[in-house]
């Protein structure tokens, strides 16, 4: 017979430990998880960025490693891609730049899935064309696995998480952990088993509806938030709400004879012992039996002199608490004052989860400091981040999709937000290959596995000690020619040297190769544009499915995959030639200034069968392809002095930014930088990203 949930319940636990230790245990090591930077963004709508731009202090912002060192040392805001568990991993080894920030963060809030029948669909809006794009592959993978086994699944992927997110936490912190009735109470006994039941402080409802028809059963209107501290310790500050006329009268029911005020009779006794105290002329006074008095002498006597302590019939003590002394209603565990986002919200940004921002300020306003640090690592539409950025903290936010992120990175330049990192987990296929193929596998068992299912044969282990290269046999090509294909690394990004390195090979190695084809897992921005440069008929460049490795162990075996894994091709942006206009008397400014014209050319989207759609909808891609590339184009940015280490974003424009009258559906196609004369050539950096999520870049020097 199967076993229940309950009896499961301490072996997932136990297994959820194993991992987090684990993960601990690596921190340390030399192969440990890392984030890497893919923009640093700041936000043309910021005023005091186009203050920057005009003043020499600008360039000082922008020097390599010139980021406040104090932002680094208790945490940049960033905005993460990719799997949480691998993003917290990161955030508690550190790098080289960054420290640890194992016990730095003050407040977590998670709002994770819990609704298994759930359908992440997202509908992608393009001139006269709507269509239905399917999560990516990736994010199909992981939300199967979170629900393969139903709750007990579900269970297994929360609970390393809340282990990682309890060794984030200062010792002064809190979560709050979002859920519903799907899962909210087992959940709740994880949290008790990874924070301690002695530091569960709250079960908060939160109706987000008025009512449900959830057929013959009462509507299910409310969410639940457990709210736990790391210690006794912890940062809390009490939250008021206004209250109404007819609910001061029925809390505070009495009127004073001298001044007219309502107030309400509150004791100043509770169970204990303690020692008697003096109440003006009443004298000494004993607590009642088995109670001790709640204030110091200094406060009695303060309030004895204000005239707000009473007798009552009995001789007990009593305060007259007045209701224009206390800011408000304080907010107890049951939250009623708002509700969900609607259709007509002006906050709403058509995203399914998304959380209204009143539910986020009372969060932070209660539970993190000023300047503390915010962090949701389940990110979705960045309500954390935003709400944390409008009250002054320092934020975190992470998520598996592209899509959230794209929506998160529009949020935040759209609100002007402070700068902030926008990274990737670096090495990301590398710990994937550790969870399928075991800790001990080495990048030439990855790459042999790449070359099979692509249908390329090794080459001989003389030629061939890194087991990355392979050939076609002649009667996979359409004439019997020679070709070489090359697997790149998964622990490093596919650019010009590798580029450089193939073609090298296909005209030396072993008498040489009619053709070279290059399979890459992740990819430098500018490869389009080094592909282009190098101008070769006979060089190919491939992307290996990002998801190559759960399907491999969702298959169960390499013999299963072959002949059903496809290579797609790349994508890629062009520009028109850029313009340097120096400004009228720039020269003679204390901070002179240039004008940089950069203009949109084409965007070719190599590889549409890539993009998880049906065929009536690749129809409609296709379409738009053809007849008006640029409005593929989601997002793009600038960097006028790209120096080919971090890219910094200082112009953007995205669809749906409309401040300045522009078309929801399209970005603008030019860009008008004023920025700091320089004198000899800039290197601009342009950098696009698709309504798929594709990123793409051009990198041109521009001379006088």
């Amino acid at each position: 017979m199967a076993k229940s949930l309950l009896e499961q319940l301490p072996e997932i636990v136990a297994k959820g430990r194993q991992t987090a230790e684990k993960i601990l245990e690596n921190l340390e090591g030399r192969h440990r998880v890392g984030l890497q930077t893919r923009e640093w963004v700041l936000p043309a709508k910021d005023t005091a960025a186009l203050d920057w731009i005009t003043a020499n202090e600008r360039q000082g912002h922008l020097a390599v490693g010139a980021m406040p060192s104090s932002r680094l040392e208790t945490g940049q805001n960033r905005l993460i891609y990719g799997d949480n568990l691998l993003a917290m991993a990161a955030l508690l080894a550190g790098d080289e730049t960054t420290p640890s920030l194992r016990g730095k963060i003050d407040l977590i809030y998670i709002d994770p899935p819990f609704d298994s029948k759930a359908d992440y669909r997202t509908k992608v809006v393009l001139p006269g064309v709507e269509l239905e794009q399917k999560p990516t592959v990736i994010e199909q993978f992981a939300y199967s696995d979170t629900w393969a086994d139903g709750t007990a699944s579900y269970l297994a992927m929360i609970t390393p998480r809340l282990i990682l997110m309890r060794e984030l936490l200062s010792d002064s912190g809190s979560i709050y952990v979002h859920l519903d009735w799907h899962v909210g109470h087992y959940v709740k006994i994880v949290l008790d088993e990874v924070f301690g039941k002695d530091n569960f402080r709250n079960e908060i409802i939160w109706r987000r509806s008025y009512s449900h028809n959830d057929g013959n059963k009462f509507g299910a209107i409310h969410d639940t938030l457990f709210f736990y501290a790391k210690a006794n310790n912890y940062h809390f500050k009490s939250v008021f709400v206004p209250r109404s006329e007819e609910e001061t009268a029925e809390e505070y029911p009495n009127i004073c004879e001298i001044t007219g005020k309502r107030y309400k009779s509150v004791s100043m006794n509770a169970a204990g012992q303690g020692e008697p105290r003096t109440f003006g002329e009443r004298g000494l006074l004993n607590p009642p039996s088995g109670r001790h008095w709640v204030w110091s002498q200094d406060r009695i006597n303060q309030a004895v002199a204000e005239g707000k302590i009473f007798f009552s019939s009995t001789g007990t003590p009593r305060y007259k608490q007045y209701a224009d002394d206390i800011e408000g209603k304080q907010v107890q565990d049951l939250w009623f004052d708002f509700m969900a986002i609607s259709s007509r919200s002006n906050e709403g940004l058509e995203y399914g989860t998304q959380k209204p921002e009143k539910l986020l300020t009372r969060i932070i306003q209660a539970s993190c400091p000023e300047n503390g640090l915010v962090a949701d690592f389940f990110g979705g539409s960045g309500t954390t981040a935003a709400v944390a950025e409008k009250l002054g903290r320092r934020w975190i936010t992470s998520d598996l999709g592209k899509p959230a992120c794209m929506v998160m990175r529009k949020r935040l330049i759209d609100q002007n937000a402070q700068p902030f990192l926008y990274q990737a987990i670096g090495d990301y296929q590398v710990e994937a290959a550790k969870s399928t193929l075991g800790r001990k596998f080495r990048i030439g068992d990855l790459s042999t596995i790449v070359l099979q299912l692509f249908g390329a044969l090794p080459l001989p282990p003389e030629e061939n000690p890194n087991r990355n290269l392979g050939y076609l046999p002649s009667s996979q090509t359409s004439i019997a020619n020679k070709t070489l294909v090359l697997a790149d690394s998964p622990n490093k990004l596919t650019g010009a040297a590798t580029l450089k390195k193939a073609i090298a090979q296909r005209d030396t190695l072993m008498g040489g190769w009619d053709k070279v084809i290059v399979l890459g897992w992740n990819f430098e921005p500018s490869i389009g544009h080094d592909i282009q440069a190098l101008n070769d008929p006979q060089l190919q460049v491939l992307v290996i499915p990002p998801d190559l490795l759960d399907r491999l162990k969702k298959k169960g075996g390499l013999d299963k995959l072959k002949g059903t894994v496809r290579f797609a091709s790349l994508q890629y942006l062009t520009i028109k030639p850029v313009r340097r206009v120096n400004n009228e008397g720039a020269h003679s400014a204390p901070y002179a200034e240039e004008m940089l014209i950069v203009e949109l050319d084409n965007y070719v989207l190599l590889s549409p069968e890539a993009i998880n759609l049906d065929e009536a909808n690749r129809t409609k891609l296709h379409g738009v392809m053809n007849a008006e590339p640029l409005a593929l184009i989601e997002y793009w940015a600038v960097d006028p002095d790209y120096d080919g280490q971090l890219f910094r974003s200082v112009w953007q424009d995205y669809r749906g930014n409309t401040a300045g009258g522009g078309d929801p559906l399209r970005v603008v196609t030019k860009a008008m930088l004023t920025v700091p004369a320089k004198t000899g050539s800039r290197t601009v950096c342009v950098r696009a990203v698709d309504v798929f999520g594709f990123e793409a870049e051009v990198l041109v020097e521009v001379g006088l």
